[in-house]
């Protein structure tokens, strides 16, 4: 790019920065030295490739979304919690809203998140293990007892279930007396990713892209705040991806996330604002920041020349931050605490926009409260104390970084190649009725091939790891220790036995009349092809439960079991 182009690029940045609001907040060194909000090449230098870089807030964002970084605003604290039942959690959710989180993320335990109820013969023994238990939308009142959910931003990360969750949720929020146009989180929704890596369905993926698309009809008419997907990579990377395929496979999903709500009738600068993301922060610090700012420029690329989005908001990559369970160890878990913090200053210099935080003890068990205080406060530390708010993209322009970038973004084009002829192959005579990219999705899902890819990489790793060329402090390298046995949060089967009590109560004061009526509601619109989230929210105002609403539909759409692979 010649000396002019970036002074032009500068100016404009300089007038999106001017008309922006910024915090009120020390923006000088500890020092007490002044920063400036961003940093690049000085007028009148040369720099090529400098438009793949660019200025924050503009085409194509790599260094942000904002043109005033985190001094406008910063990243929301927002911790992941569920354990027990909806009491139980609540008091968690509170304290971590008293601290200083500025949002929720609700863990589901194992039976919610398979759809079932907690006195399914399934549940037994897993009732409030993983997460929180709901059965209906009165769990989910109590879950949120005392929180207004019009003010609060609140992310449930479930993707087989989802539909009929949020329903309830939103019946939650309809009992606070809050407006639901004005309700603002994300949904996970994310199907795609369960076939590839967690596998958490409940049926087989073409009722799972209608329950989908309907609800990204619903919400973009009457949730319009609320992001009904959050395409997920944190549980592709868990299983054992590396970063590029991390990278490559999500945005893939979200391409064809675009695809279904294309192929509704959906208007892209509309609806494509609704979606958001979820990656993981591992441990390889540059590489990881270079993840998150390809991640922008790969999204906003295709966004605008494949599926013809024209306004910024359409083009923009808004992505949630988890560290990386997967690298938390049992031994010397202490030792959680720093590789927790070192990822967490990765996803703040990549840009994220919010982030959870792993507890040290995680890989043992729930988080204790002493644990998840620490997770927080290490936000808290990064973000009050480092000064890493003060400059957006503090590495653009490294020349280590800009190549990362640029190898992590050639990686993954190749693989939607890869991905795009395989959609081809298995749809020779004509358009896939979605997308071609849905096409190749659905290809790659049917015979196996992300999951032989991601083992394969899994694979690599592991076998590294036994021979020493790759160390992980506590393990294999530095095993020597002075710390004892951690104590951990332990969940009663009193949970389970309570749950299924009030369970049982509730179903027998509800009026059964309304709940039968809601549920052939729901069977009529699944066998007709209507939006099936309003009889769904009704039945969930009838307190019909979730193992009822997905028993029915399992009953209509049969369920789904994954090709044998070796």
């Amino acid at each position: 790019m010649d000396a002019h182009a970036i002074t032009a690029g500068r100016r404009r940045w300089q007038a999106r920065f001017d008309a922006a609001r910024t915090r009120d907040a020390d923006f000088t060194t500890l020092s007490g030295d002044p920063v400036e909000p961003v940093y690049g090449p000085r007028s009148g230098d040369r720099y090529e490739g400098f438009e793949r870089i660019g200025w924050p807030g503009e085409f194509p964002f790599t260094r942000g979304l904002h043109a005033t970084g985190y001094r406008g605003r910063t990243w929301t604290i927002r911790q992941f919690a569920g354990f027990g039942n909806a009491e139980q959690t609540n008091e968690r959710y509170r304290m971590i809203l008293d601290a200083g989180g500025g949002g929720l993320s609700v863990a589901f335990d194992m039976p919610t998140l398979m759809g079932r109820d907690s006195d399914d013969p399934h549940a037994l023994g897993e009732v409030g293990h993983c997460g929180v238990a709901v059965d209906s939308a009165a769990d989910m009142e109590v879950l949120f007892r005392g929180i207004p959910l019009h003010e609060v931003t609140t992310s449930m990360t479930i993707s087989g279930p989802a539909v009929p969750v949020f329903c309830m949720y939103l019946v939650a929020a309809e009992r606070q007396g809050a407006d639901l146009a004005a309700l603002d989180g994300t949904l996970q929704t994310d199907i795609f990713k369960e076939y590839i890596a967690q596998k958490e369905w409940l049926f087989a993926p073409g009722p799972h892209l209608r329950l989908i698309g309907d609800l990204m009809e619903y919400c973009a008419e009457h949730v319009p705040a609320y992001k009904p997907l959050s395409v997920s990579g944190y549980h592709i990377r868990e299983a054992g991806a590396t970063a590029a395929q991390e990278l490559a496979y999500t945005l893939a999903d979200g391409f064809g996330y675009v695809e279904l709500g294309l192929s509704r009738g959906l208007d892209v600068d509309v609806f494509a604002p609704g979606l958001s993301f979820f990656f993981d922060a591992h441990l390889d610090f540059f590489e990881e920041i270079a993840k998150f700012r390809a991640a922008r420029r790969i999204w906003a690329r295709w966004m605008r020349d494949v599926y013809g989005a024209t306004s910024e908001r359409a083009q923009w990559l808004r992505f949630h931050t988890q560290t990386a369970g997967v690298s938390l160890t049992a031994q010397q878990p202490y030792n959680n605490v720093v590789r927790t913090a070192v990822e967490a200053l990765a996803a703040v210099l990549g840009g994220t926009n919010s982030l959870h935080t792993n507890a040290l003890d995680e890989t043992l068990a729930l988080p204790s409260e002493r644990a998840a205080e620490i997770a927080l406060r290490t936000q808290q530390v990064l973000m009050e104390e480092t000064g890493v708010a003060n400059v957006a993209d503090p590495l653009g322009g490294s020349w280590y970084v800009e190549q990362l970038t640029d190898r992590i973004e050639a990686e993954a084009e190749k693989t939607f190649a890869r991905i795009l002829e395989r959609g081809r192959r298995a749809v020779p005579t004509g358009e896939h009725p979605i997308g071609p990219m849905t096409s190749g999705l659905l290809s790659g899902i049917e015979d196996g091939w992300f999951t032989g890819e991601i083992a394969e990489s899994a694979f690599r790793y592991q076998q590294a790891l036994e021979k020493g060329e790759k160390r992980v402090v506590g393990v294999n390298v530095h095993r020597g220790s002075v710390t004892g046995d951690l104590e951990i949060l332990r969940v009663s089967h009193e949970v389970e036995r309570e749950q299924r009590r009030v369970l049982a109560e509730r179903r027998a004061a509800r009026d059964e009349g309304r709940v039968r009526a809601a549920l052939d509601a729901l069977l009529a619109a699944a066998r007709s092809g209507a939006n099936t989230v309003p009889p769904m929210l009704e039945a969930a105002r009838a307190e019909a439960t979730l193992g009822e609403i997905c028993g029915l539909l399992r009953e209509e759409w049969g369920t789904y079991t994954e090709p044998p692979g070796f």
